[in-house]
């Protein structure tokens, strides 16, 4: 997989003669007439800020294990990647090699606007939450759990899609209001199936998948389809199962890392972003790289 990377972080995507359509923390998208054209770049982002630097291979590896698990989880019903995803890749990648590997083709559908949170342990924002009232939005737990404590079932967590800044948690019954109750419970049972599946496989890898988020999207026949990025450490908490120990934080295999890099030094968490140095930097590539190796199997 190294061999693939860029000798330099790839930081913008200025030269596709295609319209570009939207431009997130770290990927661009663009137009290319029948679907969309999704590239990830190696950019960092962390509590809604991107940094200078980058990470030179990272959108490769997050889209390899998107595409991996796309393929590998049968709870995934439906998903955003075109019929004939490879062989158009292929296309296009020999015109613009610089893509190879970070791309994906993907159906025009309309994004929901809420994200899908699951969480299968006590970890994050979900601690903080706990530590105050013993609950977690609707769900009343019990009130001796530890910190990084496997919960006794995944919860599902929706918050709101925001443009710009933090997403915000919201209830069963706002999201249900946002997205309609009937596409609300796909959703729902849909991202439970897609955490409770790739939690088994992942124990076999030796990693523990303790939350994560999905974004799903609608059809012109309202048909309920899995977007974005799927299971990545961008988008997922995952910890070395050899590692773990309730009551303290894990050892983590994902962002954050560079996150609790983030929380130890003074830094408002807002723009201008500070410098991250190069050992946090190397640390947190390896890191995703551990993540691709053990959740593929390939080097």
């Amino acid at each position: 997989m190294k061999s693939a990377y860029p000798d330099k972080p790839l930081l913008k995507i200025e030269h596709l003669p295609f319209p570009k359509v939207a431009s997130g923390k770290v990927r661009e998208i663009f137009d290319l007439g029948d679907s969309f054209l999704m590239v990830a770049t190696d950019r960092i982002s962390a509590f809604d800020v991107v940094f200078n630097e980058g990470l030179s291979g990272k959108g490769i590896l997050l889209t390899q294990i998107s595409l991996y698990w796309f393929k590998r989880l049968t709870s995934i019903k439906r998903h955003h990647l075109v019929d004939d995803h490879e062989a158009r890749c292929a296309v296009l990648t020999e015109r613009y090699p610089e893509l190879k590997g970070r791309i994906m083709l993907v159906k025009k559908l309309k994004p929901l606007s809420i994200e899908a949170i699951v969480r299968g342990y006590l970890a994050g924002s979900a601690w903080s939450d706990y530590q105050k009232n013993h609950s977690i939005l609707d769900h009343e737990l019990p009130h001796n759990l530890l910190e990084s404590a496997r919960l006794e079932k995944a919860l599902f967590t929706p918050t709101t899609k925001a443009q710009s800044g933090h997403d915000i948690p919201i209830s069963h019954n706002k999201a249900k209001d946002l997205i309609g109750a009937g596409i609300f419970d796909q959703v729902h049972q849909l991202s439970l199936s897609i955490f409770r599946e790739a939690s088994d496989l992942l124990q076999e890898c030796g990693l523990i998948l303790a939350d994560t988020k999905f974004e799903f999207g609608l059809d012109e026949n309202g048909q309920v389809f899995l977007i974005d990025e799927v299971l990545t450490p961008d988008s997922s908490r995952y910890w070395f199962k050899e590692h773990y120990q309730e009551g303290t934080k894990q050892d983590p295999v994902d962002k954050q890392f560079i996150r609790d890099y983030l929380n130890r030094i003074d830094w408002n968490k807002k723009p201008p972003a500070p410098q991250l140095p190069e050992s946090v930097l190397k640390e947190t590539l390896e890191r995703y790289e551990s993540a691709y190796q053990l959740i593929t199997g390939l080097a």
